[in-house]
């Protein structure tokens, strides 16, 4: 299964992950505040791309997630959550989750296109 998601080069504790990666297109923010400017990659990977992106994720306040049609993998530090899009019930263990790496509940919406 291939999965669509965003990866924030500054989430990861080597950069170079992204390299092997297919990579569809790329974003820089605009926020003009030091150290607040983000690199944006949007991805397709596979489930073992993510097992590895899991590995790489800084340990505090960070996290990334990927859809594929409803279905969600939400991916922080070294553990993963699976969601539906359309049943929020399912995303209350992840939210609790992300907010103990203190990452603002306003952040963990699990947007997809």
């Amino acid at each position: 299964m291939i999965w669509c998601g965003t990866i924030v080069e500054e989430s990861l504790k080597d950069n170079r992950l992204v390299n092997g990666l297919d990579i569809v297109g790329v974003r820089i923010s605009s926020d003009e505040q030091p150290g607040n400017r983000w690199h944006l990659y949007k991805v397709n990977v596979n489930e073992n791309d993510i097992a590895a992106l899991s590995k790489e994720l800084k340990p505090k306040g960070w996290y990334m997630h990927f859809w594929s049609g409803d279905d969600i993998v939400a991916v922080f530090p070294n553990k993963l959550f699976h969601l539906k899009y359309s049943d929020k019930s399912t995303w209350t263990d992840a939210i609790e989750y992300g907010k103990s790496l203190d990452i603002p509940g306003e952040q963990l919406d699990f947007v997809i296109e």
